[in-house]
């Protein structure tokens, strides 16, 4: 037996608190919490962190300096041009960029098999960059991710580059792409459901 193996039912207890505490202080996305219940149910997973997919508006001093980074906007949801068009109003200074960000979740797995189980599934669902990201003594962790992502400059130093009637169109994208992703979250909770829980159900 593994390391981690061993570790499994400590980890997931201390995971399952975390997750507890953030769920009270309202930390977690709403429209993921019953994918995330149904994994945890689970005997051999738990999750450690997620997010259902989001859409963001930030400025950044520099290429790349995401730890300086400020958000202007974020939303977990599809949003309107007014909500981006207030967000890109507050921008004042180095890089201005509308995002959108797949859903992500991580989960830890209790033996090599079980990961490259869920990790199939996942992939099968349409989350084409799942992997299992890492293997140590404390955790065998599987990401599952999605192809959606926009990284869209819109100016710099106050300076805005494009209209509103761009604007108005990578929105459209986003909110299309956004949608895309979380029908794969509904797809992912219903194959757990049918194929998975199945194997624990006498």
């Amino acid at each position: 037996m593994f390391l981690y193996e061993k570790n499994f039912e400590l980890q997931k207890k201390k995971a399952m608190k975390s997750l507890s505490e953030a769920l009270e202080k309202g930390l977690v996305d709403e429209d993921i919490i019953p994918l995330l219940e149904k994994i945890n149910s689970l005997p051999n997973y738990f999750t450690t962190s997620s997010c259902s997919g989001r859409i963001t508006v930030m400025q950044m001093p520099e290429f790349g300096d995401k730890v300086n980074a400020e958000w202007l906007g974020k939303w977990h949801r599809e949003v309107s041009l007014e909500e981006v068009l207030t967000a890109v109003k507050k921008h004042d200074s180095g890089m201005l960029w509308f995002m959108l960000h797949s859903p992500i979740i991580h989960v830890s797995a209790k033996t090599l098999e079980d990961a490259v189980e869920l990790l199939n599934l996942a992939v099968n669902c349409g989350f084409k960059h799942s992997n299992i990201k890492s293997i140590s003594h404390k955790k065998l962790v599987v990401e599952i991710r999605s192809t959606e992502r926009m990284d869209v400059p819109l100016g710099a130093n106050g300076d805005l580059w494009v209209g509103e009637e761009y604007i108005a169109k990578i929105v459209d994208l986003a909110n299309a792409q956004l949608r895309r992703a979380k029908e794969k979250l509904k797809r992912f909770e219903r194959e757990i459901k049918e194929k998975i829980t199945s194997e624990y159900v006498c």
